[in-house]
């Protein structure tokens, strides 16, 4: 059966917040670490905060989304419990 999971990332450079998904979470940390993802290569480095794992691909799609929102950033701010003022992507 495959996982998909759903990660946050924080930069150490800026502070701010990287949300995603990916099958391999290990590989896409280090493509994040190296700078190969064009997204997030002047961020770096980054510190894993938070991830889950999903069975299917639409699940975590819809949990990707729902992280994004106003609502998903509470729910992270919660989760994370740094006092963080607001998640920006």
């Amino acid at each position: 059966m495959e996982k998909y999971f759903n990660y946050v990332l924080k930069s150490k450079k800026d502070g701010n917040f990287y949300i995603g998904f990916t099958t391999d979470l290990e590989n896409r940390l280090n493509e994040h670490q190296k700078g190969l993802v064009k997204s997030t290569k002047n961020r770096r480095p980054f510190v894993l905060v938070y991830y889950d794992v999903s069975f299917n691909q639409m699940s975590a799609i819809h949990r990707e989304k729902y992280l994004k929102t106003t609502y998903g950033h509470r729910y992270l701010k919660n989760r994370i419990g740094e006092g963080n003022d607001s998640i920006e992507i």
